[in-house]
């Protein structure tokens, strides 16, 4: 398999927001950045062997005072806290923070980064620098299989080599090499006490009697640090300012010393925008029962829609020679352990089966005894505890697998160990250790309940897959023996508890492509957890941690090896918007309690979003930007009031000014207050202004694992109505746009005239005159020139004129229009507002293709046409994705709904009202809340409308009814990207209903059920 990359929104907006701090860089020539490369002492040698040329990056001209005015307009764009200075350091004069969560993809971000720069200012020296030997090599592998990816769209390929003090001839191929060249190093090639480790300072023999750190620090290479927080021991700084950086970028989840902080994706980004995997827990709760040592496990509780729950619980049982066994059943009302375990004394007492809750989850016996679903009681080893997580991880493994088998997603479950001999254990005849039988053991029990199904594709999957080959152990390898082993561990310091074996990591990474096969047998892997770091897998699903907790690792790291969104089989990742929250969800088996290992958890979120604002006062909002379709709105002293105002009159706002969790609740029942008048036509952005203010209601919820409710099909679903209303949009279509270029030319000519303006370019005049002495630290180095003044410029003129643009090239490229198109703009456009193009070439190309597109996307809704395909949906669409539903807002609905629960959009009171008035109606026959694997295509995304219904109107007839709900009917509250999607499906509908002979399904956009009917009649 091949991993696919595609161009993501927020990776873009990371990538610029670098790029931007630097507009006013001229791009580099080649002569302006040649120079001698240090030939060093052996002459001969370096003439036969290197070239004397090479190329660094070039200076960076920009002045302080244009740098930080370009720094400040990037926070105020993302309502970042606006820095008041450059964060100078040591190491470098600019140092820029891009905050990233785990699993969002920060190294593709910071790789394409490079290119921009190359691309926009012609920097080409760029060093990683990783805390671990895990990093390093997952940087180097991302950066191989990203090359092809970038190629496509640069046409040009990373030259990169990890540092290494024994092969040094990379460092003349860095040097001499004009293209883009990356070195990945870590911290412990130039930090560490080794003697071989220290050699990059030293004068080599066998390099030419040079220091290797001055052929590096001569290219002024750009610094980019990744998980800074972990190289911030002074000696490590000091170091880094060996490298004579031109500036450093650092890119990390949790920042710990903040410089200028120009992007923020936190934990709470990352979620909302489904960026990363949605976290489930099965907690193990160890707790004793009164006067019995009874062993008990309550697993799960199952649920059914034609017969009673029932317990799956794990108790002891005698056997027919006496011994006892521990055995898993499933319980009913009345079931007695007393006869089920064979007469043990230990559940002679009242153990018989009073109640089943399937809403609290929790098992009630005649004796009072009480179990939450997660609960293990009597005796309970760390053998026992062991096996319990090992059984659960399975069982989790299944319930996802089941699901995602058919959309042809590979399911992972990653253990982690403390030690080697637990799985291998080369002193008993099979070699397998302890959790390697328990697996196969519990694998097996799993495996026979789960082929005891009907004959389907999956199921001839599992028959195919023997137990011992699919799971595997991925550990050092003692190189005499050729053994399994445990690696080396850093015992202090940021990477305490982590390997640095390359041969263990080399072998996860070589793996990597391979696991993501459903060909390949192996499911379930078996790791040491000082390997943790070297796990990005995509598809892990599962993760369990077979070992004693311990306070190095936190939570938040626990679960960051799987955060990362899943690949199915053609390499493309499930992140469809609809169902991405439905696939992509990783389940942690903690040895813990759910409720314990939650808090923890939220604990570790809460605390890594500490860079966010906590109070939502007047200060806060004065000067925020309000990002709107007709510009940017700074946000005045005035409005600030009005929106502080706002929160203190319907109680948004505590004393303290923290926002409320009835804020939370109402936005998400859609009951907010109506804004004020100055605020209303900003509402969107005003809402999201006050989400940047972070309160503990925000976190994210974390789900009991064990609670996947089923929602199934009633008898509704068999109605001849239904399968009436189905026929009539089971449709797919594909969409077609023939548009007139010229109307386009118009339009464009018309919006540049009108809204293209540029920022005149700065430059920097320094002016000095001859010292007789200069002090470097202390020691006199000659006569050189000392500067007195420094004054900084507009110029209305190109102060770069050598440089040569393809203006229509680039209009082209970010247009996706032909060059002639573009040259009719061009024409077009009054001759002052060209003339700008003069002023600040990269300004005017960026502009203009954000205006011509918003003219396109305009003109493209204008002259869509959608055509009918053969294809339809199947079936299965209405019972794909049920794993994991949010039953918490549902409405019960026997008599007109197909399910047998509506389950409302994220909790949504008026989807739940519309639903409850559907139930109540006379004239509704069936109706379905539409399962969001139901798509219509449309230039802006796919499109998943909200219900479908059937009326009865007279004896016979029928009305057939697609709508969709909205909290407002006021367009100023729909988004752009809504308001298009609805216009699209407008003339989808139009169109199926113009094609086929049938009587009309009517679409349309509704808040309640009263307008509906208004619509209707």
């Amino acid at each position: 398999m091949k991993l696919k990359f595609k161009t993501q929104a927020y990776q873009t907006a990371a990538i610029q927001a670098v790029v931007d701090c630097f507009k006013g860089q001229p791009p580099a020539s080649s002569e302006a950045i040649s120079y001698r490369i240090d030939p060093g002492q052996s002459k001969a040698q370096t003439d036969s062997l290197f070239s004397d040329a090479g190329f660094k990056n070039a200076d960076l001209l920009l002045s302080d005072s244009t740098l930080l005015d370009n720094i400040q307009q990037v926070q105020r764009q993302q309502n970042l806290t606006v820095s008041d200075a450059l964060a100078k350091t040591k190491i470098a004069r600019v140092n820029l923070d891009v905050e990233m969560e785990t699993g969002t993809g920060k190294t593709y971000c910071y790789i394409k980064t490079i290119f921009e720069l190359n691309k926009l200012y012609g920097w080409s020296k760029f060093i990683i620098v990783v805390p671990s030997i895990a990093i390093r090599e997952g940087v180097a592998k991302s950066l191989q299989i990203t090359a092809d990816h970038f190629l496509e769209s640069y046409h040009k390929r990373v030259r990169f080599f990890i540092y290494n003090s024994k092969e040094l001839h990379h460092l003349e191929s860095f040097s001499s090499d004009a293209g883009i060249n990356v070195m990945v190093i870590n911290v412990q090639a130039f930090n560490a006490t080794g003697k071989d480790n220290r050699r990059i300072y030293d004068v080599l023999d066998d390099f030419q009697s040079r220091r290797p750190i001055d052929v590096i620090s001569a290219n002024r290479p750009i610094l980019i640090l990744d998980e800074p927080q972990k190289m911030e021991g002074a000696a490590t700084l000091k170091s880094l300012e060996e490298f004579k950086a031109l500036m450093v970028l650092r890119y990390s989840a949790t920042h710990k010393t903040t410089h200028n902080k120009i992007h923020r994706l936190d934990a709470l980004d990352a979620y909302n925008q489904k960026l990363v995997k949605k976290i489930a827990v099965r907690g193990i709760s160890v707790k004793g029962l009164t006067g019995t040592a009874g062993y008990l496990y309550l697993q799960s509780i199952e649920i059914f829609s034609k017969k009673p729950p029932e317990a799956r619980v794990e108790f002891e049982q005698k056997l027919a020679g006496g011994s006892i066994k521990r055995v898993v059943r499933k319980l009913g009302k009345g079931d007695n352990l007393f006869e089920l375990s064979n007469e043990l004394d230990q559940y002679r007492d009242g153990f018989v089966v009073a109640d089943i809750n399937a809403n609290t989850d929790t098992l009630s016996f005649t004796n009072g005894v009480e179990l939450n679903v997660g609960d293990a009681t009597g005796d309970v080893t760390e053998a026992v505890l062991r096996r319990i997580q090992i059984r659960e991880a399975i069982k989790a493994h299944f319930d996802k697998e089941q699901v995602l088998f058919q959309q042809g997603v590979k399911v992972l479950t990653l253990f982690f160990i403390d030690e080697v001999a637990k799985y291998r254990d080369y002193a008993s005849a099979d070699e397998k250790g302890e959790y390697a039988r328990v697996f196969e053991e519990e694998y097996l029990l799993y495996l026979n309940e789960v082929l005891d199904q009907d004959e389907t594709p999956y199921i001839k999957y599992l028959k195919g897959i023997s137990a011992d080959k699919t799971h595997s152990g991925y550990f050092s390898i003692d190189k005499k023996s050729k053994r399994l082993a445990d690696p080396k561990v850093a015992a202090r310091g940021e990477n305490a508890g982590l390997s640095d074996d390359v041969d263990a990591y080399d072998l996860i990474l070589k793996d990597k492509e391979r696991l993501l096969s459903l060909s390949e047998p192996v499911r379930f892997i078996f790791s040491h957890s000082a390997l943790r770091e070297g796990w990005d897998n995509p598809n892990v699903f599962v993760i369990c941690a077979l070992k004693h907790s311990d306070n190095t690792i936190s939570r938040r790291q626990e679960v960051g090896r799987g955060l990362r969104l899943s690949v199915n089989q053609s390499g493309d990742r499930m992140d469809h918007p609809a169902t991405v929250h439905d696939v992509n969800v990783l389940t942690v088996v903690a040895s813990e309690s759910y409720k314990d290992f939650v808090a923890a958890l939220q604990k570790d979120i809460s605390e890594s979003l500490s860079a966010r604002p906590r109070v939502a006062d007047e200060t806060y909002f004065t000067g925020k930007v309000l990002k709107t379709e007709t510009g940017d709105i700074e946000v005045t002293p005035q409005l600030a009031k009005q929106i502080y105002k706002y929160l203190l009159k319907h109680d948004y706002t505590d004393s303290a000014d923290h926002i409320t969790e009835a804020y939370h609740e109402a936005k998400k029942d859609g009951e907010l207050a109506t804004l004020p008048p100055e605020l209303a036509p900003h509402a969107e952005q005003v809402f999201k202004l006050i989400d940047s203010v972070f309160s503990e209601s925000q976190l994210p919820e974390i789900g009991d694992d064990r609670k996947p409710k089923k929602n199934p099909l009633n008898a509704n679903f068999d109605k001849q109505e239904f399968k009436e209303l189905w026929n009539r949009i089971n449709r797919k279509a594909a969409y077609s746009v023939d548009f007139d270029s010229d109307e386009l030319v118009r339009k464009a000519v018309k919006e540049l005239d009108t809204s293209l303006r540029v920022t005149p370019l700065q430059y920097t005049i320094q002016r000095g005159e001859q010292a007789d002495t200069v002090t470097y630290d202390g020691i006199k180095a000659g006569n050189a020139f000392e500067l007195k003044v420094t004054e900084t410029e507009a110029n209305r003129a190109s102060i770069h004129s050598a440089v040569k643009y393809d203006l229509i090239g680039k209009l082209a490229e970010g247009t996706q229009l032909t060059r002639r198109t573009v040259t009719d703009i061009l024409k077009g456009i009054n001759a002052v507002v060209f003339a700008q193009f003069k002023t600040n070439p990269e300004s005017f190309i960026a502009e203009a293709i954000r205006l011509i597109n918003e003219q396109k996307a305009t003109v493209i809704i204008e002259h869509l046409a959608y055509d009918p395909v053969e294809d339809k949906f199947d079936l299965d669409i209405f019972t794909a994705g049920q794993s994991k539903q949010d039953f918490s807002n549902a409405v019960k609905t026997p008599k007109h709904h197909i399910y047998d629960f509506v389950l409302p959009d994220s909790g949504s009171k008026p989807e739940r009202d519309f639903a409850v008035a559907l139930e109540s109606s006379a004239e509704v026959v069936v109706y379905a809340k539409l399962p969001r694997g139901f798509l219509i295509p449309t230039p802006v995304g796919d499109y998943n409308p909200d219900w479908a219904i059937s009326f009865k109107e007279g004896a016979v007839k029928h009305i057939y009814f697609v709508a969709e709900t909205k909290g407002s009917m006021s367009s100023m509250d729909l988004r752009e990207i809504e308001r298009t999607k609805i216009k699209c499906a407008r003339k989808f509908f139009d169109e199926m209903n113009r094609r086929f002979a049938l009587e009309n399904v009517k679409y349309d956009v509704v808040d309640s059920f009263g307008k509906l009917m208004e619509v209707v009649k």
